[in-house]
């Protein structure tokens, strides 16, 4: 039963990029022994071309959104690949269950808990991964009520949903979103010990822990980290960007483990707090050309955190950049960070050491995206990335960006762009503002 419900994606032999197979060998963003990170990233340089790039794209927008599976938040939506049932590890099929978005209680998904659901490639071992006791039993084995994720149900139909997103690492948060940065993490592969932030900011005594070459987890360096990012190549081109979250120091801030951006004028100039500037950037015309957009824990999704904002989050981004004057050179990624335990049946291609993780949604929204459409190609983290640097001309990190596709099935150029349509959602701005207002209580503790 288990084998019927395994499918895998294309392997690195499948890259058109000659740096493929280094980020396939878990090749790593940081600078060679003895030089700088900042010689290093001088020189890198961005593309060189005779021809401008062919897109009327513009802007690129990155909502980060937190722990749900594919399977779960898109359970039964025509033409995407998912399942109502999963085996357990001793064979039992279990049919699944319906779990709210604001459910009490979270799920394991850090290294071991994907180790045993993976269950090498069997995807059987969802039951093994520990959960919440508030939870109801089997729990992992769930999906989302189709009235709460109707919002995202309603994007996916007037625009793109991908079904073969796979997260790069086999973890949590901390190394998934310095993927969405920098196509790395240098091999870490959990959540760092020790309390908020997780970065350079991070207590003098906190640690994260490596992923080593026998795939067992090692105590590794203080999690502040000097590796290339996307950020640089922006930087390079002189292509203007902004990160957005709740605080400059959040869980979730990215660039907070990056030290020559955390101790640089990127700081500065890039890194912005709190996550509503991005709507005053936009109304003030200074909407910066790429950005990444970090919901706070109460709207991100994440579970056990006994909300079911985030679709509304999701729409009050979506609905700031559709009603301005961006809205017709914007390309709008929604892309998950894990699968945060909840149960999948695809069995991710092993690339590197480090991944691919199980797959998680991710939604394409623009008026150039192709509308009605589920794409079935494989894409990662890495393929947002390379879009972007497609798009501005940047040049390759030579990470899982190498490897990765560009995301380009997902769009039509071609097409007339049609006038946007507002989404509804459960709750408005008012709402929303007064979470963000009192929602301090640190996600992933």
């Amino acid at each position: 039963m288990a084998n019927a419900l395994v499918r895998t994606v294309a392997s690195c032999a499948l890259s058109a990029l000659s740096a493929a197979a280094i980020a396939c060998s878990g090749g790593s963003a940081v600078a060679p022994a003895g030089q700088s990170a900042a010689s290093s990233i001088a020189q890198l340089q961005p593309f060189s071309s005779p021809t401008p790039s062919r897109t009327p794209i513009t802007h690129v927008v990155i909502v980060v959104m937190e722990n749900r599976s594919m399977n779960y938040m898109f359970n039964g939506y025509p033409g995407a690949y998912t399942v109502s049932s999963g085996p357990t590890h001793t064979g039992q099929v279990v049919t699944l269950q319906t779990i709210p978005l604001e459910a009490r209680g979270d799920l394991g998904h850090n290294y071991s808990s994907w180790v045993a659901a993976y269950d090498n490639a069997k995807m059987d071992g969802f039951d093994l991964e520990g959960w919440d006791p508030h939870l109801p039993p089997l729990a992992p084995y769930a999906h989302a009520p189709q009235t709460e994720v109707q919002t995202y149900w309603n994007m996916a139909s007037q625009y793109t949903l991908g079904d073969e997103m796979f997260q790069p690492n086999k973890s949590n948060s901390y190394p998934a979103h310095q993927y969405l940065i920098a196509g790395t993490s240098d091999y870490a592969i959990g959540n760092p010990h020790g309390h908020n932030p997780w970065g350079c900011d991070a207590p003098s005594t906190s640690t994260v822990d490596l992923l080593n070459a026998n795939l067992h987890e090692v105590r590794g360096p203080f999690p502040c980290f000097d590796y290339q990012t996307l950020g640089d190549l922006l930087d390079l081109a002189q292509v203007s960007w902004g990160y957005y979250a709740v605080t400059k120091t959040t869980h979730w801030q990215a660039y907070d483990a990056i030290s020559h951006i955390r101790y640089g004028a990127d700081w500065t100039t890039n890194i912005k707090s709190p996550t509503t500037q991005f709507q005053a950037d936009i109304a003030a015309g200074q909407l910066p050309m790429v950005s990444w957009v970090i919901p706070t824990n109460k709207e991100s999704d994440h579970s056990g955190n006994q909300s079911a904002s985030g679709p509304s989050f999701v729409a009050s981004v979506v609905n700031a950049v559709g009603q301005s004057a961006y809205w017709n050179t914007t390309a709008i990624f929604v892309v998950w960070d894990d699968w945060g335990g909840w149960y999948d049946p695809v069995a991710p291609q092993q690339l590197d050491r480090m991944g691919l993780g199980f797959r998680v949604p991710v939604l394409v929204i623009s008026p150039y995206a192709r509308h009605g459409y589920v794409s079935h190609v494989p894409h990662e983290f890495g393929s947002i990335l390379h879009y972007v640097e497609s798009t501005f001309r940047l040049g390759s990190l030579g990470t899982s960006d190498a490897r990765a596709d560009d995301m380009l099935d997902c769009f039509d150029y071609s097409q007339n762009p049609p006038p946007f349509t507002p989404f509804v959602a459960q709750m408005g701005l008012p709402e929303l503002r007064q979470i963000e207002r009192t929602d301090d209580t640190p996600p992933d503790d």
